[in-house]
């Protein structure tokens, strides 16, 4: 296996072989702090493990992947080299970004954090204050943690609730104070149903536009068929839904506002939010 696997480096590599068609090993040794003497080096080890991946073309100073180039550490999700792009004015020819969209901030303390991870590593009850739109006043339980989940708006736990006898997704920013971790539990993520059914949604554009603008949305979300399919956890697919805007309780009135459609919504109605 290779000694890279995890490696920042040949993750670099990859995403700048892979995005921009060129690897420097000037830039690799800038980014890295590293002379220019390790950063050839390494790559050497990298052009070992995966021969004939890229050619050096010596006039340029520059590695180029060849048609044997196949990235093995890279998600090839362009978002993925553009998160990493736009942060690297100081080593890299950046793009400049407005990141103004960005969520906003939201409190959220060391106190509780820590011992939620532990109880998240351990398997571990823990007791916390927790408010929310329908209960707005401070409420303590008891709840099991068993993943942390990033919907792309926030961050919620997935974790199993002694009060109400279920699994629930509570927002780490509506927890207040600390946590208390607690003992061990005999519940875990295995047996959380919502969490391990996958599930199929199945996308489209709205049948009232015209044909040039169902190509225009057919073109942007690369759908196949006319249709795009999104594989999810049951308990993930109102999030991914609001990740499209896509709200399936409503039906806009102007095809051009509602834009896409669920079409297999029968199949998925009883993972949507109430």
């Amino acid at each position: 296996m290779s000694d890279f696997k995890h490696d920042s480096f040949a993750w670099l590599v990859e995403l700048l072989a892979y995005w921009e068609g060129r690897v420097q090993p000037a830039q690799l040794a800038s980014i890295h702090v590293i002379s220019r003497q390790q950063a050839s080096k390494r790559m050497r080890t990298f052009l070992a493990q995966n021969p004939e991946a890229l050619r050096y073309h010596g006039s340029e100073k520059t590695y180029r992947p060849t048609n044997k180039f196949f990235p093995r550490h890279i998600n090839r999700d362009v978002g993925q080299y553009l998160s990493w792009v736009t942060g690297q004015s100081a080593h890299h020819d950046a793009i400049p970004a407005n990141i103004c969209l960005e969520p906003p901030r939201r409190p959220i303390t060391p106190e509780l954090m820590r011992p939620l991870m532990q109880a998240l590593r351990e398997g571990r009850r823990v007791e916390v204050t927790y408010v929310s739109i329908s209960n707005p006043n401070d409420e303590g339980r008891i709840i099991v943690p068993h993943h942390l989940v990033n919907t792309g708006q926030r961050w919620h736990l997935r974790a199993w609730c002694e009060k109400s006898k279920s699994f629930r997704d509570f927002v780490l920013a509506r927890f207040q104070g600390a946590a208390e971790l607690l003992d061990k539990s005999l519940i875990s993520a295995s047996d959380d149903e919502a969490w391990h059914t996958q599930v199929r949604i199945l996308i489209a554009p709205d049948p009232r536009l015209s044909e040039s603008q169902r190509k225009v949305l057919e073109h942007e979300y690369d759908m196949h068929d006319g249709q795009l399919e999104i594989h999810t956890r049951g308990c993930l697919v109102s999030y991914k839904l609001q990740l499209l805007n896509i709200n399936p309780r409503i039906y806009e009135a102007d095809a051009k506002a509602q834009q896409l459609i669920i079409v297999n919504k029968n199949d998925i109605e009883k993972w949507l939010f109430n």
